[in-house]
């Protein structure tokens, strides 16, 4: 089986971007053992780009932002693409409203599969770009990749810790560097 961790999000707006900020910490932290393979990546805001990789996989875990009414900022949900609470809405940035959208398109075509959301509740910045993501969904980040591991145990995968010192404030300031070219990286500084 197939299965791939797929990280959405703006990295450009705080809270938003911790889709990407847990997928490129769950790489840093994990290797993972198991009779599958697991693929870890970062989406960004790529949405109907990712139409042929997501196609490809037997089975898609997404981190991302979710839009929930009457929900706070740093609550967390997990559910089936096909299962969507009416609570959930979708409707906060234009990055989740996309990755909503293309996943329906994806499955509107028959070739969806077994897709499971973990998301969180951001505290929405509006136009102010920042790396920083706020107490609550560190927090909630806790408990996201709580839920992956447990789901990826319950499929015989184990979760070995490679690196325990990683903090995913300190990868979310170095997400946007992930794959870029070192040469491209000179003269930087963040």
């Amino acid at each position: 089986m197939k299965i791939l961790i797929l990280g959405i999000g703006n990295i450009l707006f705080g809270d938003e971007g911790i889709g990407v900020h847990l997928a490129n910490y769950i790489d840093e932290k994990y290797d993972f053992m198991g009779p599958h393979e697991i693929d870890i990546i970062d989406g960004g805001t790529l949405a109907q780009r990712l139409i042929p990789i997501i196609v490809e996989y037997d089975r898609v875990f997404v981190f991302d932002c979710v839009d929930v009414d009457e929900a706070k900022i740093g609550d967390v949900y997990f559910f089936d693409f096909r299962n969507v609470p009416e609570c959930v809405s979708w409707q906060g940035s234009a990055h989740e409203v996309e990755m909503l959208q293309t996943l329906q398109m994806i499955d509107m075509m028959g070739d969806l599969p077994e897709t499971k959301i973990i998301g969180v509740v951001p505290y929405v910045i509006g136009e102010d770009t920042t790396f920083s993501i706020t107490p609550e969904v560190q927090e909630a980040a806790k408990l996201m990749e709580k839920i992956l591991i447990t789901e990826l145990n319950k499929l015989g995968i184990e979760a070995k810790i490679k690196n325990p010192d990683v903090k995913l404030t300190e990868v979310a300031k170095e997400s946007f560097k992930r794959g870029v070219p070192e040469e491209s990286l000179k003269g930087l500084e963040v």
